[in-house]
Formats: C-alpha cells, sequence, structure tokens
C-alpha cells in the first residue's frame, strides 16, 4: 500500500540542496537537483555507507557514495559504477501546494 509522507516546505530546499528523512527503518535522501526533485534510498547497495555525505555529479544526475566512490543515478537509484552493482530504491516526489511530499510503499 502506497503512502504519503512529508519532507519539507519548498522554500527549504533550494536548488542544489538535499535533505534526509526517516520512514519506517529506512533513510530516504531528497535532492533538489537543478529545480528537479529527486528522492532515493540513503544507503550505498555496496556497504551500506550514507549516500547524503557524498558529492553530486551534476553532469550525470548522480551521487557518489564518499565511502568507496560508486556512483548512483538520482533518478532511478541505479548503481553507475563499482564496486556497487545493485540499485537502491528510488521514489516518486510530488509538491503539494508549498509542501514537498513521497510516495513510499
Amino acid at each position: 500500500m502506497t503512502e504519503t509522507i512529508t519532507v519539507c516546505e519548498v522554500s527549504e530546499l533550494p536548488i542544489g540542496e538535499r535533505k534526509t528523512v526517516a520512514w519506517e527503518d529506512m533513510e530516504i535522501l531528497v535532492v533538489n537537483y537543478d529545480g528537479e526533485l529527486l528522492a532515493i534510498e540513503d544507503r550505498c547497495s555496496h556497504d551500506d555507507g550514507d549516500l547524503a555525505e557524498g558529492e553530486i555529479d551534476t553532469d550525470r544526475c548522480a551521487i557518489e557514495c564518499p565511502r568507496h566512490g560508486a556512483l548512483f543515478d538520482l533518478r532511478s537509484g541505479k548503481p553507475l559504477s563499482l564496486p556497487a552493482y545493485k540499485p537502491v530504491k528510488a521514489f516518486a516526489v510530488k509538491v503539494d501546494g508549498n509542501t514537498i511530499t513521497l510516495e513510499v510503499d
């Protein structure tokens, strides 16, 4: 069953910024990538490192795991480089009025 969770107000997540939110036992990374709101699981599938601490690759719309350098696509959660080879979960982001929300299941 799909559930909607509130992230924050739109004004709290300007372009280039990121925010981590908790849902059940998972952390979710929400990124304002050049005006596009994207969300993926905040966990490297290689070693469970926090992706939120990584550098954003603006040319590839990806985030780099700070531990071992694996890149993850911010739109799909798919790994773009080794050592990661399994994707992380991606989430639908919506704006309802002035509020950013996520659809989780």
